[in-house]
């Protein structure tokens, strides 16, 4: 099960926009960009800057992420969002003998598909095992007879097998990494990947995060979320058909235990 804490993110992220959005609008000179700017008033600044469609003052604001117990499947997906940061553990580094993986629900409900897939997660991590012994003996042999010492050649061919090996694995082996983005990056995020058309894991994670940065930044991301929160649903056809239920989860997303729509 996916694992979302949020490490840290810019101090009083809306009085911050506020300021910016300040700087844009006033006369003002930077060292009275704070002045009496209350809670309050950075909440009205934040809602004005939603309703008039201004949005490069809230890029002024960041936030960190940890995200562990996901798959590389999830992964691919989440680094399709190109403006931000990420930091993965790598597999040509990291040794996965025997490593965790994800099951999408649908496969653990059904006790026959459930069986394929663990044998096939188990005979992965196997040929992951016996490639890695190959290459391993083949490189530690390689370089010791190119006069490297025996620990560190050992420890070298390691890393060089395990670099190859990793092709056999699923994308349903688990990974961890640590995320930054900013808050106008966020909002495009929520909006993608928290509509019920998202792929289920990913969906997951961004609701988790927008409930956790909703704690920080309510005014903010008061009305983040999938489209259909705050408009007409856009995938015509392709709709989930449960909008106001949508609305309703989203409306009330720091009471919900995360269930789907």
């Amino acid at each position: 099960m996916a694992k979302i804490t949020l490490l840290t993110h810019t101090g009083e992220p809306e009085k911050m926009i506020a300021a910016a959005a300040k700087l844009c609008y006033s006369a003002a000179s930077v060292d009275d960009l704070l002045d009496g700017l209350d809670s309050e008033k950075a909440s009205a600044f934040v809602e004005m800057l939603a309703e008039i469609g201004h949005e490069s003052p809230i890029e002024h604001c960041s936030f960190t992420f940890a995200v562990e117990g996901v798959s590389r499947a999830l992964l691919a997906q989440l680094t399709r969002h190109r403006i931000a940061s990420y930091s993965v553990q790598s597999q040509r580094y990291v040794e996965e003998k025997t490593f965790s993986y994800v099951v999408p629900p649908e496969i653990e409900g059904s006790p026959e598909a459930m069986a394929v897939f663990r044998k096939a997660m188990e005979e992965a991590g196997e040929y992951y095992r016996q490639i890695t012994d190959i290459l391993r003996d083949k490189h530690q042999k390689n370089l010791t007879d190119a006069g490297e010492p025996e620990k560190a050649a050992g420890r070298k061919a390691v890393k060089m097998a395990i670099e190859d090996a990793r092709f056999v694995l699923p994308n349903a082996c688990e990974t961890k990494l640590m995320v930054t983005m900013n808050a106008r990056s966020l909002l495009n995020f929520f909006r993608h990947r928290c509509c019920n058309r998202a792929q289920w894991e990913i969906r997951e994670v961004a609701t988790e995060m927008l409930r956790m940065v909703r704690r920080v930044a309510p005014t903010l991301f008061a009305s983040a979320g999938p489209p259909c929160v705050g408009g007409p649903c856009p995938e015509g056809k392709m709709s989930c058909g449960k909008m106001q239920a949508v609305r309703e989860r989203f409306a009330h997303l720091d009471g919900l235990p995360g269930e789907e729509a």
